[in-house]
């Protein structure tokens, strides 16, 4: 029989609190994005001076607050987040890589649209589609 943890409550996946896109599990941006507190404090527009602190959680940014306590932010609304995608659109080589990532960009995007800037989704289906004029196109077309 396993213990109980030392919260006495149950051990429970952290999926279920925690659902990620398969976008979001290739960027992993709590451990890849280097965020500032200056970039935060531009986001929420606000002075740099009214965060105390930011936590890097594994969804979301809190921040911490001298005027209103703390705030969560998505860091699907930071610019880090599009020029991420944007990268890896780019190392895209083939057509097949290309059509998977953006089935997966659509899919995030469908699943989490509040979170998107309106901006977003053609600034990176004009790189895609850059991307596919430059490429040769497949013989065939694999489903």
């Amino acid at each position: 029989m396993k213990p109980s943890p030392p919260w006495g409550g149950m051990v429970i996946s952290a999926l279920i609190f925690y659902p990620m896109t398969s976008l979001f599990r290739r960027l992993q941006p709590a451990a890849k994005f280097r965020i500032s507190k200056r970039q935060v404090a531009r986001f929420l527009r606000i002075p740099e001076s009214l965060i105390v602190k930011i936590e890097f959680w594994f969804c979301v940014l809190f921040v911490h607050r001298r005027d209103r306590g703390g705030q969560f932010v998505s860091y699907r609304q930071l610019q880090q987040w599009q020029n991420a995608v944007a990268c890896q659109l780019q190392k895209c080589s083939t057509w097949q890589e290309i059509k998977h990532l953006w089935s997966a960009i659509k899919n995030d995007y469908k699943k989490h649209k509040k979170q998107y800037n309106d901006a977003v989704l053609p600034f990176l289906e004009g790189i895609k589609n850059k991307l596919q004029a430059a490429m040769p196109k497949p013989f065939l077309d694999y489903p």
